[in-house]
């Protein structure tokens, strides 16, 4: 039985959740589509405190979910999990070769000189101050972002963008933006290096807004759009 909460349209048009707010947007027997909500972990973390986390919500439901990538805790939008290990393997290799389209939304501090761009800047860990992470010239992993500006508010010196994440590092958008001087709104982890103005938001606006990618089992081209609550 295929659960549709989502008009899903084939050939990687569009399809936009109806209910954008009530967790999974899309299932058949190979997958899920869930819509997590910021301040929710991914997978569980460590201590007693951080056991709630999307994928045991998921499971309470859906007992052969399993997670095939993750969003940061303070990041909303699309997830993909798998039913089952032979399709967990079949789209982390998508996500492992690249062959997964993302489109993020962000909304950031300032306006960055150009409609668009790309952020080409190796990152590491800061390990001295983890979980944030640093641009890292000499021992940083390769890591690209394109954006292009979607709008300007002028009055609040904000600016909304479209991000397309080459690479997945952790933190990888909140770092390179804030590298460029144009920290996201709402980010508390980095506000101290990006300036009061980072954490001026109740939460991090960033959301994972699009997916496309091939069905693990029938290779049939997909696509799904969430757009951002803010």
């Amino acid at each position: 039985m295929t659960r549709q909460d989502a008009s899903f349209l084939p050939a990687f048009e569009h399809a936009t959740p109806r209910n954008a707010g009530q967790g999974v947007v899309y299932s058949d027997a190979a997958l899920l589509l869930v819509n997590k909500p910021a301040g929710l972990l991914s997978v569980p973390g460590r201590g007693e405190d951080k056991q709630d986390c999307l994928a045991r919500r998921v499971q309470a439901e859906y007992p052969d979910a399993l997670i095939v990538h993750r969003l940061d805790m303070a990041t909303s939008g699309l997830l993909v999990l798998a039913r089952g290990k032979a399709m967990q393997r079949r789209l982390s290799t998508q996500f492992a070769n690249r062959q997964v389209d993302k489109r993020y939304v962000a909304v950031v501090n300032g306006l960055p000189p150009l409609a668009s761009g790309e952020i080409d800047l190796p990152l590491a860990a800061d390990w001295p101050n983890r979980p944030r992470q640093k641009v890292d010239r000499l021992a940083g992993k390769p890591s690209r972002t394109r954006y292009q500006v979607l709008s300007h508010d002028p009055f609040a010196n904000t600016t909304r963008l479209a991000l397309w994440p080459d690479t997945g590092r952790t933190h990888q958008l909140r770092v390179h933006l804030l590298a460029i001087g144009h920290p996201i709104v709402g980010d508390g982890l980095y506000a101290e290096a990006g300036g009061a103005a980072c954490g001026a938001d109740a939460r991090l606006l960033l959301h994972a807004e699009s997916l496309a990618f091939a069905h693990p089992e029938t290779a049939r081209p997909m696509a799904f759009c969430c757009p951002a609550p803010f």
